[in-house]
This record gives structure tokens, sequence and C-alpha cells, in this order.
């Protein structure tokens, strides 16, 4: 994660904003700098203390695929856009042609489980997904990550759904999803769109489209867009003070500076 640095400008906004309790006069990109370099542990402990207890974790089994221990860049901080995939009930054909079968998979994907999202993503978004309980479904793949990721991107959240992975991980796009629930079948045939920016579960934590989402090594957390500012201010606190005590352990047990204390 970058190292964060505020402008004096930004952090007038910022207190402006608490004083009105008001954290949507933020834009996304003010938002998004304010939790660069905040942990999901001190975020956590953040929204503890701002009177969120046991709220925004996202459950143990939504993990990361891989994980950078040099420069972290397994790690996630965005804005939510949300993504609704559900189980079909529609009849598979078994006994197309070749040529007739191409064509089904390709009305398909256009017309029943198209991407509508893809206009929603900006620098910055982080692509939630719900597809729960729609089977061995790879919703997400290696080829369709890259888009999204040159669309603006920065990571992807699913319930599971996610094929290709070996790709992905050599792609080093970070993904958070529930491992055991990989999917490795086409859409066509398994799953429909079922909403774009509505709130959404996943992991068993209510997302709404606008949160802000970060993951890292201890897994995901998800704060409400509209306690954001107090939420990350109390982390940052936290934060500071945790760098101060281990800066002087890693001194006292001769470890080298590295940018996790600096």
């Amino acid at each position: 994660m970058k190292k964060l640095i505020l402008s004096l400008f930004l952090i007038s906004i910022i207190f402006s904003a608490i004083s009105a309790q008001k954290s949507h006069v933020l834009t996304d990109e003010e938002l998004i700098k304010l939790y660069a370099g905040l942990r999901v542990a001190d975020i956590s402990d953040g929204m503890d203390l701002v009177g969120l207890h046991d709220q925004g974790l996202m459950d143990q089994s939504i993990e990361a695929l891989w994980k950078d221990i040099e420069n972290f860049d397994h790690q996630i901080c965005g804005i939510a856009v949300t993504i609704r995939y559900i189980p079909t009930n529609r009849k598979f054909p078994t006994d197309l042609p070749k040529e007739e079968y191409e064509n089904w998979v390709g009305e398909w994907y256009s017309k029943i489980s198209p991407e509508p999202f893809i206009d929603s993503i900006h620098p910055g978004s982080v692509v939630v997904i719900d597809n729960t309980g729609d089977g061995d479904t790879g919703t997400a793949g290696s080829n369709n990550t890259m888009t999204w990721t040159k669309k603006g991107m920065v990571g992807l959240i699913s319930t599971g759904g996610v094929r290709d992975t070996d790709e992905i991980i050599k792609q080093k796009i970070p993904v958070y999803m529930n491992l055991a629930k990989r999917g490795r079948g086409i859409r066509p045939g398994r799953n429909e769109i079922e909403s774009v920016n509505k709130p959404i579960v996943v992991g068993d934590v209510l997302v709404n489209p606008d949160d802000i989402i970060v993951a890292d090594g201890d897994g995901v957390i998800v704060v409400p867009r509209t306690q954001a500012v107090e939420v990350a201010m109390a982390a940052h606190e936290i934060l500071k003070s945790d760098k101060a005590a281990r800066l002087n352990l890693y001194k006292e047990l001769g470890i080298p500076i590295d940018f996790t204390v600096e």
C-alpha cells in the first residue's frame, strides 16, 4: 500500500465533513486517499470505537486468492460496485449442433447473463459480486477481470465463482473469495444477472454501492459510506499508535525498518 499523504486542503475537508456528519461530501478519490494505508484490523477497531461493533467484517471464508508479502500488492482499498448473479432455472440444451450451441452461448452472455456494470467501473472501483447458490459457475475469470482492471477496478470481492485462478494470480489481480467455491463452468445455462448497484450480501455482510472496501491478509471489511470519515479518523489514530510501538520493537530487536512502521 502506498504511504498515506494528506494535503492540508483534504484534511480541512475531512474535518468539515466530520462536523457536518456527511461523509458523502467527499469524493471517491478523497475517501480512497483517506483509507490508504489502513489495515483491516485498524478499521475494525475504528468501527468498534464509533459504535459499529461486530459490523462490516466479512466471514473468514472470504480470503485472498494470493498474497504478496513483499509489497502487499494483494491489498485492496476502494469503492464498491455491487453486482448480483442468481441461479437460472432455464433449460440447458443438450442436442444443438456446434454452430447453434455457440449462438445459444452468445445469446446468453449478451441477454441473460451479461456484464452491464462495466460502465459503473471507474478508477478505484472494487467489484463486489454476490453469486451465491449458482453452482460451479465461473462468473469471473482471467479475461474479464483484466477488462475490469483496464476500466479502473482495483480488486474483486466475490462469494465464489472465479475460475482461471492461476492466470489471475500471475496477472496480480487482487481477488478475495471463498476459495472452496471456485467456479469452473461458463455462465450460460448456470446463472443470470439480477441487479447492478443494489444492496447485496457477501460473506454475511451487507454491501451497498459506494461503500468503502478494504481487504488484506486478515480478510475484507466494509465501511458504510455514511460513517466512512468518522471510522477512518479513528482507525488512523489506532494505526499511528501501533506503528510507533512496533517501530520501537524493531529497533530493540535489530529488525531493518520497513514501510509498515514508517
